[in-house]
Protein backbone atom coordinates (compact mmCIF):
# COMPACT_ATOMS: atom_id res chain seq x y z
CA UNK A 1 0.00 0.00 0.00
CA UNK A 2 1.30 3.43 -0.93
CA UNK A 3 1.81 6.22 1.55
CA UNK A 4 -1.12 8.61 1.80
CA UNK A 5 -1.03 12.35 2.46
CA UNK A 6 -3.62 14.57 4.11
CA UNK A 7 -5.00 17.75 2.54
CA UNK A 8 -2.79 20.71 3.43
CA UNK A 9 0.39 18.63 3.73
CA UNK A 10 3.32 19.65 1.54
CA UNK A 11 3.65 17.52 -1.59
CA UNK A 12 6.93 15.54 -1.48
CA UNK A 13 7.05 15.17 -5.30
CA UNK A 14 5.42 16.78 -8.31
CA UNK A 15 2.84 14.69 -10.09
CA UNK A 16 -0.72 13.40 -10.20
CA UNK A 17 -2.19 12.63 -6.77
CA UNK A 18 -5.22 10.34 -6.62
CA UNK A 19 -7.90 11.07 -4.05
CA UNK A 20 -8.53 7.98 -1.90
CA UNK A 21 -11.41 7.28 0.44
CA UNK A 22 -11.25 6.74 4.21
CA UNK A 23 -10.66 2.99 3.78
CA UNK A 24 -8.00 3.38 1.08
CA UNK A 25 -10.09 2.80 -2.05
CA UNK A 26 -9.49 4.99 -5.07
CA UNK A 27 -12.13 7.50 -6.15
CA UNK A 28 -10.94 7.84 -9.75
CA UNK A 29 -10.21 11.54 -9.29
CA UNK A 30 -6.73 13.06 -9.50
CA UNK A 31 -5.17 16.44 -8.84
CA UNK A 32 -1.90 17.80 -10.23
CA UNK A 33 0.36 19.14 -7.49
CA UNK A 34 3.85 20.67 -7.66
CA UNK A 35 6.50 19.61 -5.14
CA UNK A 36 6.60 21.91 -2.12
CA UNK A 37 3.01 23.12 -2.58
CA UNK A 38 0.23 22.15 -0.15
CA UNK A 39 -2.20 19.44 -1.24
CA UNK A 40 -5.67 20.87 -2.01
CA UNK A 41 -8.82 20.22 0.02
CA UNK A 42 -10.72 17.02 -0.74
CA UNK A 43 -14.38 16.75 -1.68
CA UNK A 44 -15.40 14.89 1.49
CA UNK A 45 -14.07 14.52 5.04
CA UNK A 46 -11.76 11.56 5.66
CA UNK A 47 -10.31 11.48 2.14
CA UNK A 48 -6.57 11.70 1.48
CA UNK A 49 -4.11 11.65 -1.43
CA UNK A 50 -1.80 8.99 -2.90
CA UNK A 51 0.90 9.71 -5.49
CA UNK A 52 -0.38 7.98 -8.64
CA UNK A 53 1.93 9.30 -11.38
CA UNK A 54 5.12 11.19 -10.46
CA UNK A 55 6.45 13.82 -12.87
CA UNK A 56 9.32 12.48 -14.97
CA UNK A 57 11.07 15.73 -15.97
CA UNK A 58 13.55 15.88 -13.08
CA UNK A 59 12.15 18.96 -11.35
CA UNK A 60 9.87 16.85 -9.15
CA UNK A 61 12.53 14.56 -7.73
CA UNK A 62 12.63 14.39 -3.96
Amino acid sequence: MSKTYKPGQTAPRSGQYEIVGPRGGGTGRERTVVRGEPLPPTERPGQSFRLADPTKNGSGRG
